[in-house]
């Protein structure tokens, strides 16, 4: 008896793999969602720690689209718990009544012997917490903490002269390879 047509059987036919190059750097963890350039300017850092963020749902959304900044954001610590203050994660672009505060206070997640030692350093004349970067790490939103401590007007100019000088050296190792 003939196949009936009507319903025809098809071949399970795979799904397209999505490709690592095909994904949004952001999203896949290759490239920093929010990076604070002014850290390394202002502050000397020292120690440098990863921590995890509590987030809500519309927040993650905005560090995908990278809409996060770090520039006045700081960390503090208060009764044996890390909170990440001043950092702005915009709104989130098909966000709705429920969307997130921009600058709300959000909670840094770290190992109890971590917030420990960082509170015995920060207790030391001049140390604080600041936020470097915000990076995503197996689909979560991961933050580095450095334990800095602010640098004077003199030291800011020492640091760019160090720098111009390497610069100068390594074009003229470059020219010099050149040739």
């Amino acid at each position: 008896m003939p196949r009936s047509l009507s319903n025809p059987t098809v071949a399970h036919q795979p799904k397209p793999v999505v490709k690592e190059k095909d994904r949004d750097p952001v999203a896949a963890g290759l490239r920093d969602a929010a990076y604070n350039r002014s850290a390394s300017h202002n502050y000397f850092l020292t120690d440098k720690f990863e921590a995890g963020v509590a987030l809500r749902g519309t927040e993650v959304k905005s560090i995908r689209e990278g809409k996060a900044n770090l520039k006045d954001a700081y960390g503090l610590l208060k009764d044996g718990e890390c909170f990440l203050l001043n950092a702005h994660i915009g709104p989130f672009s098909h966000g709705n009544a429920m969307n997130h505060e921009s600058l709300r206070t959000r909670k840094l997640l770290l190992h109890k012997q971590e917030v420990r030692k960082l509170e015995g350093m920060t207790k030391q004349k001049g140390f604080t917490l600041i936020p470097t970067r915000l990076y995503f790490r197996h689909g979560r939103v991961k933050c580095e903490l450095a334990l800095a401590k602010g640098k004077q007007e003199w030291d800011k100019r020492a640091t760019e002269r160090k720098r111009e000088g390497d610069n100068e050296a390594k074009a003229a190792i470059a020219r010099s390879q050149r040739r």
